[in-house]
């Protein structure tokens, strides 16, 4: 195995400001409220709150929202919040000079919350003190027959047709121009464990899997992903459902209104969920996912080299569109800006980047 050196930006905070919790929500902003609804419904989140501004969506687990849409006249993603454990935790972040001050959340399910901005310039919010806003009955997960137990008796699997179940949000991932420093930000303001790192050909660090560090409470192999890109971009937000039968007949249902598929169904390699990837009216992708990896925080960082291969154990071959922009002229002028002004990126660096993005991912697939 490839031996990687670890770069002392991504080692562990000795002394992080908060230890983050879990991913709250997701903020964008949309032109459609009502297109939002419909698509965010049939993805299956349920609503939570509509007005003539904003629509929110939430789980059928956890406090609070999963999904928040303001009405503006250009589509974009504004950024997410994270959930800390106390009032303490938001002092602690108050404190920070680029910091706002302890604010009332104005969200279903209240609580209070602090306002940053991470290097890329997204807008992180850490949340505290929200109160559950429902907890929906839910499917119980289909019991398997294996050759080992034997769970289902005189019964078949017949999954209803419907929405799949978005339980909570789970992860996302962010691209952005100065990889080590955005990284950074999150293990030392919030206390995140890159779980995985991954490495350009060169032995240079790209892209990070951070999770949550709870101590001896398990939490998801990832909560927040930053791979360095040729802009600061949202790559994808990722929601728990129950099990593979509900990813499945997600797709299934999904595929019945007309929405655009992106990826799926597969199993990734790296926090082993098993994902299906959708894109929503303005093209942004969401993922379903279930069976993900839990880690406590014993487990130490993995290393690996970053390619397409390393996305996913089986599955079908990953689209050429699903992580390219369209190569417009605006695109390309706005790419060599950003790359002459950045302190991470080069030239000599993005021709790399995307080498390992083109490599292909199964070369015996024509």
């Amino acid at each position: 195995m490839t031996e990687f050196q670890s770069d002392p930006h991504l080692a562990r905070a000795t002394a992080p400001v908060v230890k983050a919790q879990d991913l709250a929500f997701v903020m964008f902003e949309r032109p459609d409220l009502d297109l939002m609804a419909r698509f965010l419904g049939d993805f299956g989140m349920k609503q939570a709150e509509r007005s003539d501004d904003r629509l929110v969506m939430r789980g059928a687990r956890g406090p609070g929202p999963a999904h928040v849409t303001w009405k503006a006249a250009k589509p974009c993603f504004k950024g997410f919040a994270l959930r800390v454990a106390d009032r303490s935790d938001l002092d602690a972040l108050a404190a920070l000079p680029e910091a706002s001050g302890i604010e009332p959340l104005d969200l279903p399910g209240g609580g209070l919350h602090v306002r940053l901005k991470d290097p890329a310039g997204f807008d992180i919010w850490a949340v505290a003190e929200q109160a559950p806003i429902a907890t929906d009955e839910i499917r119980a997960p289909t019991p398997a027959n294996t050759p080992i137990e034997r769970d289902r008796l005189n019964a078949g699997v017949r999954p209803p047709p419907s929405p799949a179940t978005v339980l909570r949000p789970g992860h996302c991932v962010l691209g952005v121009l100065e990889f080590l420093e955005t990284a950074q930000w999150y293990i030392q303001t919030f206390g995140l464990i890159p779980s995985d790192i991954q490495y350009l050909d060169d032995g240079t660090p790209a892209l990070t899997f951070l999770r949550c560090d709870r101590g001896a409470e398990p939490a998801d192999h990832h909560t927040v992903v930053v791979s360095q890109n040729v802009t600061n971009t949202y790559s994808h937000s990722a929601y728990e459902v129950i099990d593979l039968d509900d990813v499945a007949m997600g797709q299934e249902f999904l595929l019945s209104k007309g929405w655009k598929h992106a990826w799926g169904v597969g199993r990734h390699l790296l926090g082993s969920q098993i994902f299906d990837y959708w894109r929503d009216p303005y093209g942004d992708k969401v993922e379903h996912y279930a069976d993900g990896d839990l880690f406590d925080a014993s487990v130490e960082t993995g290393h690996s080299l970053l390619n397409a291969a390393g996305l996913y154990q089986w599955g079908p071959p990953v689209p050429k569109d699903f992580e390219k922009p369209k190569l417009t002229p605006g695109f390309l002028l706005k790419v060599i800006g950003n790359i002459r002004k950045s302190r991470e990126l080069s030239f000599a660096r993005v021709k790399r980047l995307m080498a390992a993005i083109d490599a292909p991912s199964r070369p015996w697939l024509k």
